[in-house]
């Protein structure tokens, strides 16, 4: 179910030739979200997969990552992502690959960018337009230990969101990703985020499909994580079956959807970078 009374649908936007999720973000920044469309991968790949650490062919990879940059108009920093909590600052030397879940920079021309197929992207601006952050959460990167994720490593890194009053003026943006309708979970899952804050049980409700499982409101958590660090701008990813990866094969990779059938998926991407 939505997380608010009122289900917003994604915008759709073209860039370069490439359909894509404009993100919103006011003046300072632009954001934007690749679909699966628009690429030279073929298999469980087809088409614009940008991850190169799932089987396939290096060069199809490379050729979707300069349409996605072209798309852009800047410098796209791909990272590695482990599913952790480590954040880099991103420069025009950044290299690809390096490890880490979350990135932040303050320099024009570069652009902070996650790739996902089921999991969260975040993208983040304050006020002053001065940076900007990206942020790859899964239920593991959220959840974090001992209720310290990915978000928490994020406000500790980035100098514009160290300031619990400075966050509320940060705007936030939730990109496509697994909706509750598909995401069954166990019940270490629950126990993660449950213990840490009890309110958040009403994100998980039993699933119709397996005992002892639950099909968890990824989106919610997330929207709840970010108003309890104080963010008070988030948009996006509402919980309704728009928005929903594992939802709609036309659109988006999913890696719970086509993994155990196609023997792997591919990654889109969500990048933000300074205006």
């Amino acid at each position: 179910m939505p997380s608010n009374a009122a289900a917003r649908a994604p915008v759709l936007q073209v860039r370069a030739g490439l359909p894509g999720l404009q993100a919103d973000l006011g003046a300072a920044a632009q954001g934007w979200m690749s679909t699966r469309a628009g690429g030279v991968s073929v298999g469980p790949w087809a088409s614009l997969n940008l991850g190169d650490h799932v089987g396939d062919a290096q060069a199809a990879v490379a050729v979707n990552r300069r349409r996605f940059a072209a798309a852009l108009g800047v410098h796209p920093v791909f990272l590695r992502q482990v599913h952790g909590s480590g954040v880099v600052r991103v420069t025009p030397d950044t290299p690809d690959g390096v490890e880490a879940d979350a990135c932040w920079t303050d320099h024009p021309g570069v652009a902070c960018t996650v790739m996902v197929a089921d999991c969260l992207p975040i993208l983040l601006v304050p006020d002053d337009g001065r940076s900007v952050a990206a942020v790859h959460a899964g239920w593991r990167g959220l959840a974090g230990q001992g209720g310290r994720g990915v978000l928490e490593a994020l406000c500790e890194h980035w100098p514009a969101a160290r300031d619990v009053a400075r966050r509320r003026a940060i705007c936030a943006w939730i990109g496509a990703a697994i909706g509750q309708q598909a995401f069954e979970v166990g019940p270490e899952v629950v126990r993660a985020f449950v213990s840490v804050c009890p309110s958040d049980a009403d994100a998980f409700t039993p699933s119709p499909y397996r005992g002892n499982c639950w099909l968890a409101n990824l989106p919610l958590l997330a929207r709840r994580r970010l108003q309890r660090l104080g963010f008070g701008r988030v948009s996006g990813h509402d919980g309704s079956r728009a928005w929903c990866t594992a939802s709609d094969a036309s659109r988006f990779f999913s890696h719970r959807r086509d993994a155990a059938v196609l023997g792997s998926s591919g990654r889109q991407a969500a990048a933000i970078w300074l205006t």
